[in-house]
C-alpha cells in the first residue's frame, strides 16, 4: 500500500520515478482506512537526502503510512534548506499533545560533542520522554540511538581511535525476533561514526537486549520495552552513494579519512560501489512497520 506525503515534497517525484507507490493527501483522505502515523525527527544536515532514504524504505509495505516530518525548533541548521523546513516540517512542540504509531529519530553530525553540549539537547530529551508515553514504537538511528540509550538508561559513549566507516558484517543474535523475520544469520550494513555506546554497559543493563552485533563494528541493534524501543548504531537507510559522498566530502575538507571498508570493488574509489545491504534494509523497515501495525491499538488514545 502507498505512503502518504505531500505532492510538493521533493521525495514525491523522486520516489515516483522509482515506481514506488506514493499517494498525495487529497486521494488518501478519501480512503476508508486508518494509516499508520509515523513521525520522523530529522536531525541530519542532508535533509532531503535523508527524507528520500527513509521514505523509500517505509514505502515498501502493504500498509498506508502517514508521515509527519519534525525538526528542532531550538536549532537553526546551517545546511538544511530553510524554505524546505518551513514548508514541510513541524517543530516538535506542535506534536507533544499528539500520538503516533511510530517515530524515527535520525542520526546527527554532533557525536563528538557531549550530549549536553548539543544546542537542542533539552528539546530532544523532551521528545524522547514524549515518545515513551505517546508513541507505540520508536526507532533510533546512529547518534539518535546513542542519545536515546544515554537519556533513558545512562549508557555513555566513547570516541573511537579511527572512524568506523564502511560496510560490515553483522550477526543476528535473536533469530525469532519479529524485526529479523527473513534475515540471514549474517548480513551487511553501513556504519559511519566516530563514537560508540558502551557495549559492556548495554549487555549488563537488564532492560536492554542486544539483538545484533558485529565482531568488527560492535553492537548494532538493541531493543527495550519488549521491542518497542529500537536502537540501530548504523545506517541501513543509506543509499548506494551515501558513503561515497561522505568520503569525498571529507577528502575535500582535507580531513584524515580512510577508504570505506568493503564498499568499493578492490577498495578502489574510482570504481562504482557494490550495494550489498539493500535487501536487508527493506526487510528491516518492513518488519518494523508490520510489528507496529500488529501491536499498536487502533485508537491511539488507548496508548
Amino acid at each position: 500500500m502507498p505512503i502518504k506525503i505531500p505532492m510538493a515534497l521533493p521525495a514525491y517525484n523522486a520516489l515516483k520515478k522509482e515506481n514506488i507507490f506514493v499517494m498525495a493527501d487529497v486521494r488518501a483522505d478519501h480512503q476508508d482506512i486508518r494509516p499508520l502515523k509515523i513521525a520522523i525527527v530529522n536531525l541530519m544536515p542532508t535533509t532531503v537526502d535523508t527524507e528520500i532514504q527513509l521514505l523509500r524504505l517505509l514505502s515498501n509495505s502493504p500498509l498506508q503510512v502517514d508521515i509527519t516530518l519534525l525538526s528542532m525548533g531550538s536549532h537553526v541548521s546551517r545546511h538544511a534548506p530553510q524554505r524546505h523546513l518551513e514548508m514541510f516540517y513541524l517543530n516538535t512542540e506542535w506534536i507533544l499533545n499528539s500520538r503516533f504509531d511510530g517515530m524515527i529519530i535520525t542520526g546527527a553530525p554532533v557525536e563528538t560533542l557531549a550530549f549536553e553540549e548539543v544546542d537542542y539537547w533539552d528539546e530532544l530529551a523532551a521528545v524522547l520522554d514524549y515518545s515513551s508515553e505517546r508513541v507505540w514504537s520508536t526507532l533510533h538511528i546512529c547518534w539518535g540511538a546513542q542519545a536515546g540509550l544515554y537519556h533513558r538508561y545512562g549508557i555513555s559513549k566513547r570516541g573511537l581511535a579511527q572512524k568506523l566507516f564502511g560496510i560490515f558484517s553483522h550477526r543476528v543474535k535473536e533469530q525469532h525476533t519479529p524485526l529479523f523475520h527473513g534475515f540471514d544469520d549474517e548480513f551487511p550494513a553501513p556504519q559511519s561514526r566516530h563514537t560508540e555506546s558502551d557495549q559492556d554497559a548495554i549487555a549488563a543493563h537488564p532492560a536492554l537486549t542486544i539483538q545484533s552485533e558485529s565482531q568488527e563494528a560492535g553492537v548494532f541493534i538493541v531493543t527495550a520495552r519488549e521491542g518497542r524501543e529500537i536502537y540501530v548504531t548504523g545506517h541501513l537507510e543509506y543509499d548506494p552513494l551515501t558513503l561515497d559522498r561522505e568520503y569525498r566530502r571529507d577528502l575535500a575538507k582535507g580531513l584524515s579519512i580512510g577508504v570505506p571498508k568493503n564498499y568499493y570493488p578492490k577498495d578502489d574509489p574510482s570504481q562504482t560501489p557494490v550495494v550489498r545491504w539493500r535487501a536487508h534494509a527493506h526487510l528491516f523497515f518492513s518488519n518494523w512497520l508490520n510489528c507496529v501495525y500488529q501491536e499498536t491499538p487502533y485508537n491511539l488514545e488507548n496508548l
